[in-house]
């Protein structure tokens, strides 16, 4: 499993079972939003999207980031795991 940063195209991804997974983000006056998350159907039900979350959630600890969820499977990510996301902003 690997995970980066792509910045250049604002989303992070993360490489696991031969399958790309990635949450697009917006900065906005401090706070980096999570705009989408995409699992390839292919890999769906197999936690790619959880593994994902989770390590986003790391790096903007990590880099002292502020998160906040504006797509569905991100707020509810968030909300199942809320000892998680102390850097989130409601």
């Amino acid at each position: 499993m690997s995970f980066r940063d792509n910045a250049a195209a604002h989303r992070y991804e993360m490489e696991a079972d031969g399958f790309l997974s990635f949450a697009d983000y917006r900065d906005v006056a401090g706070v980096r939003v999570i705009m989408h998350v995409e699992t390839p159907d292919e890999a769906r039900g197999r936690g790619h999207a959880s593994k994902l979350m989770h390590a986003v959630v790391e790096a903007a600890k990590t880099n002292g980031l502020k998160l906040r969820a504006s797509c569905a499977f991100a707020v509810a990510y968030f909300k199942r795991h809320p000892a998680e996301v102390a850097p989130v902003e409601a």
